[in-house]
């Protein structure tokens, strides 16, 4: 199918533009708060409704300032030395996930710290939470007609205004359903139960790694870095792989609960 060019602006107010891409981090925040209220609220849980605020704010500095640094310094660094005042622009995009996982873990250090409470059983808390908002960031690239896949004739495939006359995979919907839906279903089951410290981190690290990993094939890299190796490595797979070692040893370590 044929993507119509889709406006990135939502709405106007005056001369203020409120685009699509802004509004789906601020679905991805509103969902995370509201997640974040109901597993505080379960009997037993050590949370206040309080703390989760908090804690949540600190996560969205994390999210905003880690994402675009990352993708600064991950991907496109020339252009921004070159053009500095681009980085202010996040409502074109840009954002990259493993700057903004840098950005929440660093955020979320200083609060368990400021708290008094273990990092990862932060972490554990709010990786739950994440997902949604990965699942609305994919659909605001998809939006924003950027990280198309490869060619392809499957019978959903999409052509992008930007991408050519060729048909395409859908590789921001495939990473909706598989970092959102799909790891959202397996993690929000996972930490139902008891687990020891820090493996409902290591789940989502593994599982978001693993999913990342898998998409990349089909998705284009980066124009400005392209494959890095063996004609098929990306970026992205790399940045992945310390994520995947890191989630298996939080997951394989002995630990009380």
């Amino acid at each position: 199918m044929t993507l119509p060019p889709l406006d990135p602006v939502a709405f106007s107010l005056g001369r203020l533009h409120v685009r699509w891409y802004g509004l789906m981090y601020l679905f991805g925040f509103a969902s995370g708060w509201f997640l974040g209220r109901r597993r505080a609220s379960r009997p037993g849980s050590p949370w206040q409704p309080a703390a989760v605020d908090d804690m949540l704010t600190c996560a969205m500095l994390g999210v905003i300032l880690g994402g675009r640094l990352g993708y600064v310094l991950f991907y496109d660094l020339a252009a921004y030395i070159q053009e500095p005042w681009e980085i202010l622009r996040i409502w074109n995009g840009g954002m990259s996930f493993h700057g903004g996982l840098l950005g929440v873990i660093a955020a979320l250090a200083l609060f368990a710290r400021s708290r008094g409470v273990p990092f990862l059983a932060v972490t554990d808390f709010v990786a739950p939470l994440v997902p949604p908002g990965l699942f609305f960031g994919r659909v605001g690239n998809f939006i924003n007609g950027e990280l198309w896949g490869k060619v392809s004739d499957v019978p959903w495939a999409v052509v992008f205004p930007s991408g050519g006359p060729w048909p395409r995979h859908p590789t921001q919907l495939y990473e909706a359903a598989l970092e959102g839906l799909v790891l959202f279903a397996l993690i929000w089951i996972y930490s139902a139960k008891s687990r020891k410290t820090g493996a409902v981190s290591g789940f989502f690290a593994v599982g978001y790694g693993l999913a990342r990993f898998g998409v990349e094939f089909v998705r284009v890299p980066d124009a400005q870095l392209g494959y890095l190796a063996f004609g098929w490595l990306t970026m992205g797979q790399v940045l992945c792989l310390p994520l995947i070692l890191a989630g298996l040893i939080l997951l394989c370590r002995k630990t009380p609960k």
